[in-house]
């Protein structure tokens, strides 16, 4: 999982009762929490596998032959790149863990604080960058539903970028120059050292589950628009179009939620009530986190594969005459079903192209 909570344990710490890090462990059964780590990550290797290599686990190559289904493809290719090294570092971090048993490394423990760092530093590098492509196939969505061009090496250059910034200052702050950030002896101290680790995980998670909703509803009036252009007319195969792609856009933002809203809710539980708090309550929720963090892979491989049982039928309603424009011989919109002779010559073009959404 990724959470700053977690990360805190990677300071050195002094073994004092007094402090609710180490009475938490106290009571913390960390091989049953590694297990799960395990299991999740596990999974969620698989799951960026699948995304990444179709064919492999599907049992056949998959084709990607226009220019739109490449440009949502290779979104969600790094999309899943960047879930596996995330899920990649969660699970070489708890086998590591279960082996050694030494989650929280003591005064003289240098090297448990050195690895256990950078595999944090490495986990939410990776995972910042899946919150962003996440964003970015949310927005490139809606350049080419709106027949944009696509902004790949923008994507790309503040995908990668923006993380090492975020994932530096927030954990440069909270390691440098000692590794101590237990027993902070006031709450400015506390402020400053672990607060800005807490701003840089939580600021980017919010900004996707505020603006991606707003992007995917703006999309789905668009894609409305666009299905009814062709014959002026919306009739209920136009509807079912529409209706799906917006039940995809919904799925999309579901599984969002559903991975990364137990840290936001962990984090303001953290700072509101961090000295009422019961112990269980934490604990409850690191579990929840370490489940479904690493599943954003998995759920990931299912709301973004092609959706083709629902459109196999609906070419017809594309259909015109020659007479009347120029025929496009692609993929449908956006839903990834493959009709012969599928017409939005009328559409903009790009909507015929995004065969991956």
């Amino acid at each position: 999982m990724s959470d700053p909570t977690i990360q805190t344990f990677c300071c050195h710490h002094t073994g004092n009762d007094e402090d609710l890090a180490v009475r938490i462990m106290n009571e913390f059964n960390t091989d049953s929490y590694n297990a799960v780590c395990l299991v999740s990550s596990s999974v969620g290797i698989l799951g960026s596998v699948y995304q990444i290599f179709p064919g492999i686990l599907s049992g056949g190559p998959q084709r990607w032959q226009t220019q739109g289904s490449i440009r949502g493809r290779h979104i969600i290719i790094w999309l899943a790149i960047a879930d596996l090294f995330a899920s990649f570092g969660i699970l070489l971090r708890s086998a590591l863990w279960l082996q050694y048993k030494n989650i929280m490394p003591m005064p003289d423990d240098d090297v448990s604080v050195l690895f256990c760092s950078i595999v944090s530093a490495w986990t939410q590098y990776f995972y910042t960058a899946t919150w962003f492509w996440t964003l970015f196939y949310a927005i490139d969505t809606w350049f080419t539903i709106r027949g944009q061009d696509s902004y790949i090496f923008v994507f790309h250059l503040l995908a990668w970028s923006i993380p090492v910034v975020t994932t530096g200052i927030g954990l440069s702050i909270l390691y440098f120059p000692d590794a101590t950030c237990h027993n902070l002896t006031s709450i400015s101290s506390a402020l400053y050292k672990i607060l800005p680790n807490y701003c840089a995980t939580y600021i980017p998670i919010t900004i996707v589950m505020i603006v991606n909703p707003i992007v995917y509803v703006l999309a789905g009036k668009n894609v409305e628009m666009a299905v009814a252009l062709p014959l002026a007319q919306f009739t209920s195969k136009e509807r079912r179009i529409v209706d799906t792609l917006r039940l995809k856009f919904f799925l999309i933002n579901v599984v969002f939620y559903v991975c990364w809203l137990p840290n936001l809710v962990n984090g303001v539980l953290i700072w509101t009530m961090w000295f009422k708090m019961p112990v269980k309550v934490i604990i409850i929720i690191w579990y929840i986190m370490a489940f479904l963090n690493p599943m954003q892979a998995l759920f990931n491989a299912l709301v973004y594969r092609k959706w083709n049982k629902n459109t196999r039928g609906i070419s017809s309603v594309f259909q015109v005459t020659p007479k009347e424009c120029d025929f496009y011989d692609e993929q449908s919109p956006l839903l990834g079903s493959e009709p012969s002779h599928l017409q939005l010559a009328l559409t903009p073009p790009a909507i015929n192209n995004y065969a991956t959404i």
